[in-house]
């Protein structure tokens, strides 16, 4: 399971995640990724997974399944960011080694994103 620490839980870091930050969208789930102006906090993370996924108990265990795959990536995250990662109804029917496939894709696409460019600054 998640770090409790490490859960997002109030509706104001969703949406400066979703909102103000950047996104990686794969077909079974698009991840969003903020960071906070308290940059010594341990990394949040939610999920976002709604009706259009599927029944209670199916949602459910998507939840579960992100909640567990994120766990061993919780490392990659620096200190202060926000992740949201909303599941797309594809999630829904995908096996778990798919789901951890397109999390890794996203987030190395965002955390790509935030590192500085050194391509640019000596001439290449």
């Amino acid at each position: 399971m998640l770090p409790s620490v490490s859960r997002m839980r109030r509706g104001e870091e969703f949406a400066s995640a979703v909102r103000k930050g950047s996104r990686a969208g794969r077909p079974t789930l698009v991840a969003h990724f903020g960071m906070r102006a308290e940059t010594d906090e341990p990394p949040l993370v939610g999920f976002v997974v709604s009706r259009a996924v599927g029944g209670a108990v199916i949602r459910n265990r998507v939840k579960r399944q992100l909640r567990h795959l994120m766990r061993d990536r919780l490392d990659r995250l620096p200190r202060g960011s926000l992740l949201v990662v909303r599941a797309n109804p594809p999630a829904a029917s995908a096996r778990s080694e798919r789901l951890a496939a397109e999390l890794d894709v996203a987030l190395d696409r965002l955390l790509r994103r935030r590192e500085p460019s050194t391509a640019h600054r000596d001439g290449r």
